[in-house]
């Protein structure tokens, strides 16, 4: 089966412009996501989705895969569907071009569902909370799944919300056991191409969620547990954290 990884790399990004090209101990980031992703042993193919020259040039110069698309895209997964138009490939990998440590194992661990059941039209990850301050914090977005691991919702509200214990403080210890989405995505390529055609929904829209489209509409999102979180550079606070990791990984 041909599994494809995409990483969608935007330059004008809202909260930190020029994102994808800022070094990280010698490496830009868009080169250290591209080199993690090639090192996942189910992906045979890894391309950057861009529209912007500055990070197409920065991608050429270290040899990647890439692809320029339009710059009129909306959303992330529109990028996506472009790229996947002109593939011929079974699955395709959304990994988050701000990424820098993304573990290889993890994108093995999101495609494996999709393999084993032909039924799952898109997958992804969770890991667990242990902390109230991210459980309550609207920017960590969270989800809950029925028993085969379906995902039931995400929200950027505490769910499940354990009415016993409200309302909940950062002080105390975490009241109920929760999971943190993690935003990578795997799609079947025929359903990926569908799903910039999908009517905009009421919940997605409200709670600012993309996922949430596939499910208002009935398609299945399948959900598996990682062991370990995933440190995305959403701040340049962030990235004075991956940037001290980094060094002591590599001295």
């Amino acid at each position: 089966m041909q599994i494809v990884a995409i990483i969608p790399a935007r330059y004008a990004s809202t909260r930190f412009p020029g994102k994808p090209l800022v070094d990280i101990h010698g490496k830009s980031m868009i080169q250290r996501v591209y080199e993690r992703t090639c090192q996942a042993t189910l992906v045979s193919r890894v391309i950057v989705a861009t529209d912007d020259e500055r990070i197409a040039a920065v991608v050429r110069e270290f040899g990647g895969e890439l692809c320029m698309t339009s710059a009129q895209h909306e959303t992330g997964t529109d990028r996506l569907a472009e790229v996947a138009s002109g593939l011929d490939c079974d699955l395709i990998v959304n990994v988050q071009g701000d990424e820098p440590l993304i573990d290889p194992a993890m994108i093995d661990l999101a495609v494996a569902p999709l393999l084993a059941d032909a039924n799952i039209a898109m997958g992804t990850l969770m890991v667990r909370i242990d902390e109230v301050a991210e459980f309550i914090n609207p920017n960590v977005v969270k989800v809950v799944t029925d028993r085969s691991g379906a995902a039931l919702y995400f929200s950027r509200s505490p769910i499940p919300c354990p009415r016993e214990q409200l309302p909940l403080s950062v002080e105390q210890q975490m009241p109920c056991v929760a999971y943190k989405h993690i935003g990578l995505y795997v799609y079947r390529r025929k359903f990926l191409l569908s799903y910039p055609t999908l009517a905009a929904t009421p919940l997605e829209q409200l709670e600012k969620l993309e996922q949430l489209r596939a499910l208002e509409h009935g398609y299945k999102i399948q959900v598996v547990e990682a062991t370990q979180p995933s440190l995305g550079v959403d701040t340049p606070e962030d990235l004075e954290k991956v940037r001290s990791i980094v060094a002591k990984l590599e001295g």
